[in-house]
């Protein structure tokens, strides 16, 4: 797979997910289409989408309800891509999704592996190659990241890092749909800052290439450590993801995050 190979297939996965082209990725121009639920489109999806907008450099494709065609058309068009998913820019866009009562709520940076500059550091501890059956017990907190309890079946692959037996450190991928596999890590705060994720990672990585799939890579913005780790293995960025949920779902998921 060339890397030309690994950027096709990821847009023609994004356009599944966004009811588009893959060529509307590569237009000068912003793309406005109406979401549709696809049968083939990432198992986590909530689909249709009310506002999804994704871009990979050139322009941003938006995938939205019918209501909110024009509204959005409009935000895109005002403003330069890279503007259009930061602040003070995104409060205009909040307030175009008050009225039907939605929020900007995720969003995150995609990385793709570079087949010329894939690495796999070395660390000190022993690693594994583990599949269903062997990280079936591990859905726990510690590792939610590298599985996911609510898609247990997705899960196909992992490393494990193990100190004297004792697992440090997790790297899992999901099959999230039919060629793209995404990588999540999870290392002990003890054991971080030793390269257990990049080893980790690096190995997950070299699995998945074999398995002949894509293997992807998210992390938000803010997630220095995320973000070093993919680089450290390889990866680059190759596309940004910003997604509205009603408020109601804000409202659960912070109480959620902070315990109230």
């Amino acid at each position: 797979m060339t890397n030309q190979d690994i950027l096709e297939i990821a847009m023609k996965q994004s356009a599944i997910d966004l009811n588009c082209r893959p060529e509307d990725f590569l237009k000068p121009q912003n793309q406005i289409v109406l979401s549709a639920s696809h049968p083939k489109a990432r198992k986590y999806l909530s689909l249709p989408f009310s506002c999804n907008l994704v871009s990979y450099g050139s322009n941003i494709v938006a995938s939205v309800c019918e209501e909110l065609q024009k509204p959005v058309l409009s935000y895109i068009n005002r403003f330069s891509p890279e503007r259009c998913f930061e602040t003070p820019q995104l409060h205009l866009l909040n307030a175009i999704l008050q009225p039907f009562d939605l929020q900007v709520c995720f969003m995150a940076e995609y990385f793709l592996p570079d087949i010329n500059a894939l690495q796999i550091p070395s660390c000190e501890y022993e690693t594994k190659l583990m599949f269903p059956k062997d990280f079936s017990a591990l859905y726990t907190p510690e590792w939610s990241n590298a599985l996911c309890e609510k898609r247990k079946e997705l899960d196909v692959l992992a490393f494990g890092a193990f100190d004297k037996g004792k697992l440090i450190g997790l790297a899992g991928c999901s099959a999230d749909c039919e060629n793209m596999w995404q990588i999540g890590i999870d290392v002990l705060p003890d054991y971080r800052r030793r390269g257990v994720a990049s080893t980790l990672t690096g190995l997950l990585t070299k699995e998945i290439l074999k398995a002949d799939k894509v293997p992807f890579y998210c992390a938000a913005w803010s997630n220095i450590r995320s973000v070093r780790n993919a680089i450290k293995c390889g990866f680059r960025p190759a596309w940004v993801e910003l997604t509205a949920k009603p408020v109601d779902f804000l409202k659960e998921l912070t109480q959620n995050d902070i315990g109230f």
